[in-house]
Parts: C-alpha cells; structure tokens; sequence
C-alpha cells in the first residue's frame, strides 16, 4: 500500500529536498499551499507531515509557536507522524563538542529559547514525532542559507568567505543526504520512540577543511577571507536579520559536531554523498569545471 506524506513548506529549501526524496521512494506526496489549503483537510488520511516552515529569523517569535501549535493539534486528530527537522540552537556554547539527544538544551539566547520551546512543545504533546537534528544547510541550488548566500557567493570570483575561526569544527548537513535519512526513518516510524530525537551526523569540517575541499573542486585559485562581521554590527540597529545573525554567531567558533551514535543504530546501511560529490551539486556550475 502506497504511504502518504504531506510537505508544509515544499517551496523551501528543506521542504523542497525532502519532497523530492519521498517522490523518488515512490510514496504519494501532498504539498500544502498556504494561501488555498486548510491544514485539517490536507492533513487526513496522510502518515506522515514534514513540517518545512521556516519564517525568517525576526518573525520566528510572532509566528513558529503557532505554526507548530497547529500542526500538533492536526497531528493529534489525524494520528500522522510529525517529522520536524531541529538545529543545533538549542545547546549554547558552553557545551562539550559533541552534541546528541542527551545534550542539555542550554542557549538563552532568544532564537535558541524559541528553538526550545517549539521542541518541548512536541515533546510534550503526546504527538508520534522524529526531530532529525543537522547542522547548517549545504544545498544543490541557491536558498538563501550560509554556504550559498555568504560563504560561496563570490567564489567564481576566487573568494570564500568564512564566518569564524578556520581551526573550529563546524557541523554540515547536505540536504538531499538529510532527505533521505527522513524517508527512511518515516518509513520505519512505528518502530520508533513516541518522541524520537536523532541527531544527522553529516560532515564535520573546520573552516580549513571546508576551505581545501572546494579548493579540489573548483576550476581557479580560491582564496579564503574573513566575513566582514562588522557591516552586520553597523545594519544591527536598522536591519533586524543583522541582529539575528550576530545573535548567532558563537555557532561559528563554537567548536561541534552531531553525534552519529543514534543515526548509525537506526540506519547502518545509510551511505552519504562524499564531500567533494556534495559540493560539486551545490557549487555554481560555471566554477565547478570539469567536476560538475
């Protein structure tokens, strides 16, 4: 019998890759459009809902706790699974380097507070959910996430610009990878804990690291240079994006990585993409060369 999932946000850069995933494993997929679907109606008769709602930074406040509220209680009434995707805002930065379900959730600072709340809030419901946890996005077409927006954005111009310390592991998740891992684990929901928290191991990089691996693939010199943290400090009181970004900056010489402990009892047979494969996809074909 064919599942049934359905996408709250297909048209964003998680929603996209994951609606993708669950056509090319042949189940059939829903994508909500908010300005004409009730979320009730579209939600019956589905196994699965991916929320892939992400309002920008500055109006995660005003709009996720009632997003998520929703989608609990449509959950509640359908009986679907929730497969919510977490980040890492949760922990803080005084944390030890490798972070998993049982990390404490320990921020205070107000996105990560937010990110706490909306995660107990399932936690808490009574709701089947997987929360797969990843780190910052790397995706096959520009979306307006770190590697695309700031760190590539000149790179056919010979220029990577990185946002911290090069020496710091960092925490990646290549998205069509972190797709797949959602299928598979949807697939074998029922055998899963009522709350089930999984951590997307992914790629640990430092900056170096992220630095000699596009260095490999590109097709020119590349050099790498600090982002200029100071234009967000100066925009900070106009622009409220820049306050976030700067909100969240310790990530980037925070030194972590995402354990694989619990993914690998899950799905051992799970073979992700190489690195050098995974930038080849998301790097501006004009760079790429002869990789791409």
């Amino acid at each position: 019998m064919t599942q049934s999932v359905l996408i709250l946000g297909a048209s964003g850069r998680f929603g996209r890759n994951v609606s993708e995933a669950f056509q090319r494993a042949d189940w059939h997929v829903r994508e909500f459009d908010r300005q004409k679907d009730d979320l009730l109606t579209a939600a019956k008769g589905v196994d699965v809902i991916v929320v892939g709602w992400n309002p920008a930074y500055p109006d995660w406040a005003a709009q996720l706790p009632a997003l998520h509220d929703s989608v609990i209680k449509v959950a509640r009434d359908t009986g679907a699974t929730v497969v919510v995707p977490g980040n890492v805002y949760v922990y803080g930065p005084d944390q030890s380097p490798v972070w998993s379900a049982s990390t404490p959730h320990l921020a205070r600072n107000p996105l990560g507070l937010i990110r706490i709340d909306m995660e107990r809030a399932y936690r808490e419901s009574g709701v089947r959910t997987i929360l797969l946890r990843a780190g910052d996005f790397i995706d096959t077409q520009a979306s307006g996430n770190w590697f695309d927006m700031i760190m590539t954005r000149k790179i056919a111009s010979g220029i990577l610009r990185y946002p911290g310390r090069t020496d710091v592991p960092h925490a990646w998740a290549f998205l069509p990878d972190m797709a797949r891992a959602v299928v598979q684990l949807s697939e074998m929901r029922q055998g899963l804990n009522n709350f089930e928290e999984v951590a997307f191991p992914g790629y640990t990089l430092t900056g170096h690291d992220m630095y000699q691996a596009i260095k490999d693939v590109v097709d020119r010199p590349v050099v790498c240079k600090p982002v200029n943290w100071w234009m967000f400090q100066i925009l900070a009181p106009f622009w409220k994006m820049a306050r976030c970004l700067l909100e969240m900056r310790y990530l980037w010489d925070t030194p972590h990585e995402l354990s694989g402990e619990r993914f690998n009892v899950l799905l051992p047979d799970f073979v992700p993409t190489p690195l050098p494969t995974a930038l080849v996809q998301s790097l501006p074909k004009d760079v790429a060369g002869e990789n791409a």
